[in-house]
């Protein structure tokens, strides 16, 4: 399962997971088409897509999405929590609640539902299993005018750590993947404006965006067999943008 598959970063895991074997549940809240280009580029790698619309904020849904993704794919062994919103953008004294609320909402409580329905069902299925949390640079990283977004990205840090060891036992492995400036449709504003990029590049010290197949290659590794025995750790993916914050102070 890849919540906010529709697009960027979500539609490039699925794609990768279905490469690699994997029938793919998608959800999307808005880009319908987008979600069924997700599904088509699954099925031209031989595997079964579906598209399903869903709105994370929203505990009752996530609970129909589960029961979704049972009769059509089976219990789900693998569940990559992507769909988030940016924004916020205000002063912390002048920031609208209702803008808050719908921040925090969808980036902590919509990955906590969807948690909860995916290791019921694990347990259920006799353990194992991985959770993928997408957070963002800004787990660590503070922005002036960007508290919301900070909050509920730090909170998905801890709580897939606190989760890790929880699951433990159950041989479920928790991890998260934290992003610096990828080349997505969330991010196209600054990163298909040259004027932008030419401010944001000096910091990131290899000078470039990264791409969407980058984090699903990563995204893989921790899907995998392979990672086994890694659970409870961040994996920055930012070009060193967060090694080279606070230089020249």
């Amino acid at each position: 399962m890849v919540t906010g598959g529709d697009s960027g970063m979500g539609q490039a895991i699925a794609e990768e997971f279905a490469k690699n074997g994997a029938d793919v549940l998608v959800t999307y809240l808005h880009d319908r088409a987008g979600a069924e280009e997700t599904c088509r580029r699954i099925e031209q790698a031989g595997r079964r897509g579906v598209a399903s619309h869903t709105d994370q904020r929203d505990a009752g849904a996530v609970a129909r999405l589960f029961e979704e993704v049972e009769a059509k794919l089976g219990v789900p062994y693998i569940l990559v929590n992507n769909a988030g919103l940016g924004g916020g953008d205000s002063d912390v004294a002048d920031t609208d609640i209702a803008d808050w609320d719908n921040i925090i909402r969808t980036n902590l409580y919509g990955p906590f539902y969807c948690c909860q329905q995916f290791i019921r069902l694990r347990k259920r299925a006799g353990g194992k299993g991985k959770i993928i949390n997408i957070t963002s640079v800004h787990e660590e990283i503070p922005t002036p005018r960007g508290a919301a977004y900070g909050a509920s990205k730090g909170g998905l840090k801890t709580f897939t750590r606190s989760l890790s060891l929880e699951l433990a036992p159950d041989r479920i492995c928790v991890n998260a993947i934290a992003p610096g400036l990828i080349r997505t449709p969330m991010t196209a504003k600054r990163t298909e404006d040259p004027e932008s990029m030419q401010r944001q590049l000096p910091r990131i010290p290899l000078r470039r965006a990264g791409e969407p197949w980058e984090v699903a290659r990563l995204a893989l590794y921790l899907a995998s067999d392979d990672s086994d025995y890694v659970t409870g750790q961040s994996f920055t993916i930012d070009g060193g943008l967060e090694m080279n914050w606070g230089q020249g102070a």
